[in-house]
């Protein structure tokens, strides 16, 4: 099926086949909670004959995120308990996120921000709200990084990045700058010469997080996409999400890892799937999320290992899922370290 247009609702996905006409009213409420949008290219790589499809998974609305679990929670990570002003979450001493949009080309049906991001979440960051946030990395000399997200950041036209880089590049203190973002894969088209060179900021070395969850979305389009940012300078890591059904199979993930490493992608963050109201579907359990990934050690290069991390919900930070920070204490129930040395119950005990 040729698709010329996005997908933004509920008649668009029957219409594109993706969904069943009886399915449309539990649908709409869904849809009227959480944002739906898709690509052209994402709805193309669905494969309608197939009820299990990974790529339908992550994009395709299901009546399922109507379930919200006891322990699932709007904000997941604590984004809110660490925003000292609008758009900046300020969590670890030498970083901080940037939330200069909250709109995405597509909306993934696990995202830990589906509260926040979407026509009917937080918006795009005005001028005067983008100033404050700079105002505050400008005051904080120990900010060296900072990661643009939201929102998917390359969704902004190229002068929009333009702006955001120049007032970066005036604040000599910050080195790195980290772009989070599905486009390469989700619109390749969009990676251009003008979107490339508005990256580039004088004495900033940029980064590009590509988040991708199953090698199926690495066209020959995305991978040109990413080679054109690799070629120009610009270095890419890769973030992924562990999720049931997607990707909770060690040859599936390995052949993403490999396909990351083989466009000069470097694996980077695996994600255990983070307490998102609506997603308990997407979720394994920590034992099986480690299984997995154990698996993946001796069966692909080291190149093509990510790191396991758990976001600690409340805000307290990462960890990695290994047996020294993440301990089993029974009943489904673990004791989590963060980085500072404090102690969490994942699930809350709240």
């Amino acid at each position: 099926m040729n698709v010329v247009k996005p997908i933004k609702s509920v008649d668009d996905l029957v219409m594109a086949g993706l969904a069943a006409p009886a399915d449309r009213a539990a649908l709409e409420e869904v849809a009227a909670r959480y944002a739906i949008a898709l690509t052209p290219v994402v709805t193309r790589l669905i494969d309608r004959a197939d009820p299990d499809d990974p790529i339908a998974r992550q994009f395709v609305p299901d009546a399922a995120e109507l379930t919200v679990a006891p322990e699932e929670r709007a904000d997941p990570i604590g984004d809110h308990a660490h925003s000292p002003v609008e758009g900046i979450v300020h969590r670890y001493p030498d970083r901080v996120l940037l939330k200069a949009v909250h709109v995405c080309p597509v909306y993934c049906r696990f995202c830990f921000r589906r509260e926040m991001v979407g026509p009917q979440g937080l918006g795009t960051l005005d001028a005067a709200a983008m100033e404050a946030a700079f105002d505050y990395i400008r005051s904080h000399q120990e900010i060296w990084e900072v990661i643009l997200t939201g929102g998917d950041p390359l969704v902004l036209s190229p002068r929009r990045l333009r702006e955001i880089m120049e007032a970066l590049a005036g604040i000599a203190h910050v080195k790195i700058v980290r772009f989070h973002t599905r486009v390469p894969v989700v619109d390749p088209e969009k990676i251009d010469a003008a979107l490339m060179s508005a990256l580039k900021a004088s004495g900033k070395t940029v980064y590009i997080a590509l988040h991708a969850n199953h090698a199926r979305e690495l066209t020959a389009e995305a991978r040109a996409a990413c080679a054109r940012f690799v070629d120009a300078g610009i270095a890419m890591v890769s973030q992924s999400v562990l999720l049931k059904g997607v990707n909770d199979d060690p040859e599936v993930l390995a052949e993403l890892m490999k396909a990351f490493v083989e466009i000069r992608v470097k694996p980077y963050y695996l994600h255990h799937p983070d307490l998102a109201p609506g997603t308990s579907h997407f979720r394994l359990t920590i034992e099986e999320g480690q299984r997995i990934v154990a698996a993946l050690r001796g069966r692909i290069s080291g190149l093509c290992q990510p790191t396991y991390i758990l976001d600690i919900p409340g805000g307290h930070g990462k960890a990695v899922v290994s047996g020294s920070t993440v301990r089993a204490t029974g009943d489904g129930c673990y004791s989590v370290s963060d980085y500072r040395g404090g102690e969490h119950s994942y699930p809350p005990a709240d």
